[in-house]
């Protein structure tokens, strides 16, 4: 993989929100909003509880964690559009580069502008609400790196299902967060889901990540168990989305449907 064609891709990026305001704004714009909304109900939760569970750590953290991973997911698929939209996607492939190269810079895109978005969090959550987790440590790392690689899996398989499907179901991409939240025990426990949601909470890390966190907090220490298994179902995910990508493009190709790809190439 050449790591020109990884600069190249992320540098492309960088030109476009430089030089247009718009893209810059919902990087920060929208995790404000939530960090806020959010903020205030927790605070309003903590003190209507009267020593109760700290809404705070609990829900607003919760929250962080999961526009973190709807961040990195987004950071990947906004790059792909940008190719569709512009139109630029097949002229990319008309140079020397390769699918793994193309997915990369995507990657290394998505990991910039994650980082700007969590910083604004951070800068938020502990500013205005008090959300220190600064004192969980490097107990930190490895959930976010979960939810890093399975926001890394998800934005591949929707740059997949685009590519399969035409510019036209790009509508699919962005409720795909949503979808997945009540199944990953956001903001409760596994245990209060019907079985058949729990079995396939169990098939998400992050459903992994949340219920470590919250036994973090609740001071029960971290299960390397749990963590482990999120963690190897996040690599496993990541194999499997970039092996249909790849695919997808290949039958493209075969298919003369990247010649062709336009907002009317729904099928």
């Amino acid at each position: 993989m050449s790591l020109r064609a990884l600069y190249a891709i992320a540098l492309r990026q960088f030109y476009l929100m430089r030089g247009s305001p718009t893209r810059v704004l919902p990087i920060f714009a929208w995790v404000a909003v939530d960090i806020v909304l959010w903020g205030f109900i927790s605070r309003y939760l903590s003190s209507v509880s009267h020593g109760g569970p700290d809404f705070v750590a609990t829900m607003l953290g919760a929250v962080l964690l999961w526009d973190f991973f709807s961040r990195v997911m987004q950071g990947v698929t906004t790059a792909f559009l940008e190719d569709v939209w512009s139109r630029n996607f097949l002229n990319l492939f008309a140079s020397p580069l390769s699918v793994r190269a193309y997915l990369g810079g995507l990657v290394l895109t998505s990991v910039l502008a994650s980082i700007l978005g969590l910083i604004v969090m951070l800068a938020l959550a502990t500013g205005f609400f008090g959300l220190d987790f600064a004192r969980y440590g490097l107990l930190l790392i490895p959930f976010m790196l979960v939810l890093f690689l399975f926001g890394i899996a998800l934005g591949i398989f929707a740059c997949a299902m685009v590519l399969r499907l035409g510019p036209a179901s790009e509508w699919l991409v962005w409720p795909i967060p949503a979808l997945l939240s009540p199944f990953a025990g956001v903001f409760y426990p596994l245990s209060t889901l019907p079985t058949w949601m729990q079995a396939i909470g169990r098939t998400l890390p992050p459903s992994y990540v949340f219920e470590g966190m919250r036994g973090v907090v609740a001071g029960q220490g971290v299960s390397t168990v749990e963590l482990g298994g999120g963690l190897a179902l996040a690599l496993l995910q990541i194999a499997l989305a970039c092996w249909l990508f790849t695919r997808v493009f290949q039958q493209a190709i075969r298919s003369g449907l990247l010649a062709r790809y336009s907002a009317e190439s729904v099928a």
